[in-house]
């Protein structure tokens, strides 16, 4: 399958410079480039296809390629910043032969130097992580055994919170024995007497028979005293003479 072109940067005005052979060991410096005639004035695109990321120089109107730079790390020497300025860059660039050469860049404003800077940072930082995942894609891991062994056994503590915020043990609650019944109140059952019985109800206290009405004939019968007693009678209401 074939992969598509990404384009990471676009800027539509960038200047190309002629590079003198360098001098010194401080580097290339924009200073020696003559700045105020550019050899070419044109726009620049960086873009991607898998992991390659080429810098274009193009035509602004027909897009026509005046010149391409290969990066394959940042920073590296496809790509170098100068020692006096950072609006400019050396590239070197290569045609399809593979031939090579040095040209300097430019940009008028510094924040579009500064974009190109942080595109390739993303890019290739990027690439790194890509690089990393596949590469522990390829170490075999061992494989978790997450089965119970023999006799073993786990105890899940679990609480439920009702509704007013108060924790409830999940552990369902003994039976009482007895065929349901609860348990009697501690100190025993306290049983209220018996009420007490009234003056007519009780035996005791039953009403005495009616007295039967003295006879003459029971006074006839009454025993004589002994001689000698004095005779007091019987009956209250019997006067003496």
């Amino acid at each position: 399958m074939d992969s598509y072109e990404s384009v990471l940067l676009v800027k539509n005005e960038v200047f190309v410079f002629k590079v003198p052979p360098i001098t010194t060991n401080r580097g290339h410096k924009a200073a020696d480039w003559n700045l105020s005639d550019p050899q070419w004035t044109g726009r620049m695109r960086l873009v991607a296809k898998d992991k390659e990321c080429v810098l274009k120089l193009e035509d602004k109107t027909s897009g026509e390629l005046f010149a391409k730079c290969p990066i394959d790390k940042y920073p590296g020497l496809a790509i170098e910043p100068v020692s006096d300025s950072s609006r400019y860059f050396v590239l070197r660039i290569q045609d399809d032969n593979g031939r090579s050469a040095f040209i300097g860049v430019g940009f008028s404003d510094r924040s579009d130097s500064f974009d190109l800077n942080v595109a390739l940072q993303d890019h290739f930082n990027w690439l790194k992580k890509s690089e990393e995942i596949e590469k522990e894609k390829d170490v075999p891991k061992p494989e978790l055994d997450l089965k119970f062994k023999e006799g073993e056994t786990i105890k899940i503590n679990m609480k439920i919170t009702k509704k007013d915020g108060s924790e409830a043990s999940a552990k369902p609650k003994s039976k009482p024995s007895g065929g349901g019944l609860l348990p009697p109140p501690p100190g025993g059952v306290k049983i209220a007497p018996p009420p007490a019985p009234s003056i007519t109800s009780s035996p005791s206290h039953q009403a005495p028979p009616p007295a039967k009405p003295e006879s003459w004939g029971e006074f006839a019968s009454a025993p004589s005293p002994s001689p000698g007693a004095a005779t007091t009678p019987s009956n209250p209401n019997w006067v003496q003479f």
